[in-house]
């Protein structure tokens, strides 16, 4: 049956990614060589903002975080433990309402996109979905760092190093 549906997306120029052990599975769009008949894009991509891949980075830290612990499956966060974690990366200002509006939008992308859900009654508590693992893997925070240090050359004056 797997087999059967793989072979199915697989002509819709789509793979199957399926993670039994974490209970997940999810749809990418094939990667074409040169030589490949391309197929239109049935998955829009898009780029994420600094914050957003700021906070997938962080939630991704917590979950590795629960994992090594040998915790419960289940990750849960506060808003206020997320606002902590991403506080050190913005920059310090004194309006503590307009931080926590803007935060409380990001979290609502990360919820949009899937990676966590608010928890029933109590919209200050997230959960965590294990997805996030396989979106933010090893080389995708290679990359973020690699931008991460690029960023901070070009706000560096020209004198330092």
């Amino acid at each position: 049956m797997q087999l059967a549906v793989a072979e199915y997306v697989a002509t819709l120029g789509l793979d199957l990614i399926l993670d039994e052990a974490e209970g997940y599975a999810f749809l990418r769009a094939r990667e074409y060589g040169e030589d490949d008949e391309k197929l239109p894009r049935l998955i829009a991509r898009r780029q994420l903002s600094f914050h957003v891949s700021l906070l997938l980075a962080l939630l991704r830290e917590k979950m590795a975080e629960s994992d090594a612990s040998g915790g419960e499956t289940r990750v849960i966060v506060s808003r206020d433990e997320i606002l902590e974690m991403i506080r050190i990366f913005l920059p310090d200002g004194s309006n503590e309402v307009r931080l926590i509006d803007q935060v409380d939008g990001y979290i609502n992308q990360v919820v949009k996109m899937g990676f966590a859900r608010k928890m029933k009654g109590s919209d200050n508590m997230l959960e965590l979905h294990r997805i996030i693992k396989s979106f933010v893997d090893a080389q995708w925070l290679a990359e973020f760092d690699q931008r991460l240090s690029e960023y901070r050359q070009l706000l560096q004056p020209q004198g330092d190093s």
